[in-house]
């Protein structure tokens, strides 16, 4: 049977009834008519001492909720500005170094992929995707030349961050561009880059639906490398540390270092971390002295 909706006092008073505590109960109206009790949800949970009843340990103020909120939003943001630089570089390399060699339709040419039902369905989706597009760009392709394909540096532009990454995952393995797109982005492997981004992918769609990424489950399996062109953490992360953020977000640093020299977004965590200091770290997979691991320590190179 669902549950019967509540107004926003009455959320406050299910919230006091279950040991929630509040520094300045009047403030309170204004958060829950901006910001959901069950997007809140996420943030509290680990404040529950009995997650069956959902009563939370002594101690457990409603402010410090909004202080975690506050500091995901922020956290998101500058993960999100990092990923988009990531997909950006992502498109011009795969535009550029298999355009050279394999000419400017190569997207539509079946020898580049192995996987002739990947292929079908890539060329399925993006040819909707251009027939659809209303990119003024595209829109002027299909005036001028009707009979045309367009070539890759415009089709590749109405492409996401996810087809992009099974457009290269799917590229024949023993193309040396696909290789070489991989040590420009700082890896020896082009094995290692297309796990990655396929977990990347997955982030940045969490932080385009809104979604909480703080004390996330990362639930898709990625690989990790041996080694690489410059040192990101002192171990392997095995799978169940590779549940949680901290890895693929080094590995977002990592590949960033070597697309975006002097980029800001280490500094802009760093400075988001102080700021919300009393957020716990570990909760997203931060290890005990995280901050000396390489990725962290080193400049940007």
């Amino acid at each position: 049977m669902p549950k019967s909706p509540k107004t926003i006092q009455e959320q406050i008073d299910l919230l006091k009834s279950r040991n929630m505590a509040f520094h300045d109960e009047a403030n309170a109206p204004h958060f829950l008519a901006n910001i959901s009790y069950y997007r809140l949800k996420g943030y509290w949970w680990e404040m529950q001492e009995d997650k069956v009843n959902h009563h939370f340990a002594d101690g457990s103020y409603f402010e410090d909720v909004i202080d975690l909120y506050n500091f995901d939003r922020h956290f998101r943001l500058i993960v999100f500005n990092a990923i988009e630089r990531i997909e950006i570089a992502l498109r011009t390399k795969m535009i550029y170094h298999l355009s050279l060699t394999h000419g400017a339709e190569w997207y539509l040419n079946s020898q580049l992929f192995p996987n002739k039902k990947y292929f079908s369905d890539f060329q399925s989706k993006i040819h909707s995707e251009l027939s659809d597009s209303s990119e003024e760009f595209i829109v002027k392709h299909y005036e001028n030349h009707p009979n045309d394909n367009p070539e890759s540096w415009k089709a590749l532009e109405v492409l996401t961050l996810g087809s992009l990454s099974k457009l290269y995952r799917n590229l024949n393995h023993q193309l040396p561009e696909k290789n070489q797109i991989a040590k420009e982005f700082g890896l020896y492997n082009q094995k290692y880059l297309s796990s990655w981004l396929i977990t990347i992918t997955l982030v940045r769609n969490i932080i385009a639906h809104h979604g909480r990424l703080w004390n996330r489950v990362i639930i898709n399996k990625y690989d990790w490398p041996d080694k690489s062109i410059a040192p990101i953490l002192s171990y392997i992360p095995d799978n169940y540390q590779r549940r949680k953020v901290f890895p693929i977000l080094s590995a977002i640093l990592y590949l960033n270092n070597f697309i975006s020299p002097g980029h800001l977004i280490k500094t802009e965590l760093l400075s988001l971390f102080e700021e919300f200091r009393q957020v716990p770290l570990y909760k997203m997979g931060f290890p005990k002295g995280w901050e000396k691991q390489p990725i962290w320590k080193n400049e940007i190179i």
